[in-house]
């Protein structure tokens, strides 16, 4: 059975974006880069929802990051109930259902981890169903304010946390990978 990961980047204050802040909020560098351009590159599927879909492929559409050729080669699945086929992304897979009904069906059937980046809405409520086996979350050196945007844990359940690995890049930027467990009440 496959592996789900769900890997997110944070503002410090919890945040995945900021109005008028730059990509990677301005604070990435060569090795946080390279780590980026190795999870893309590596074998694994990457599964969207509908709006992650829709900006990643306007955004490696018009750029000239690194990793965006390896996005546009990798094989992508996108859980959505709003988009229909065709899709314009190569290597893309429409599942046309709830994330928290297909998700167990890729993971029984896929000979590939699944890894998905950013699709909040989505990725909460796996985490909520026990769907999430890995959480990696890259907390930027940043604190939004009022100009953050797309709370990534919020609305949500509570989560206790186990922590498998932690990695630093370019002296700045802190990468967390846990174990989530839905938090039990006493």
């Amino acid at each position: 059975m496959a592996t789900y990961t769900f890997d997110v980047f944070t503002s410090l204050d919890g945040f995945g974006t900021a109005v008028d802040w730059p990509g990677y909020w301005g604070k990435e560098g060569p090795e946080l880069v390279q780590s980026r351009a190795e999870a893309f590159g590596s074998d694994r599927i990457l599964v969207l929802g509908a709006n992650t879909y829709r900006d990643f492929y306007r955004i490696v559409q018009s750029g000239d990051d690194p990793t965006f050729d390896l996005i546009n080669a990798a094989r992508k699945v996108v859980v959505s109930r709003t988009l229909e086929e065709p899709l314009e992304w190569s290597n893309t897979t429409l599942v046309a259902e709830d994330a928290v009904s297909a998700i167990p069906l890729l993971k029984a059937e896929s000979d590939m981890p699944l890894w998905s980046h950013g699709s909040l809405s989505m990725n909460r409520a796996l985490m909520e169903a026990g769907l999430v086996d890995r959480l990696v979350i890259t907390v930027f050196p940043v604190i939004t304010g009022t100009r953050g945007r797309d709370p990534v844990f919020v609305p949500g359940a509570e989560f206790d946390l186990e922590l498998l690995d932690a990695r630093t890049f370019d002296g700045r930027v802190q990468q967390l990978t846990y174990a989530p467990a839905l938090h039990e009440r006493n």
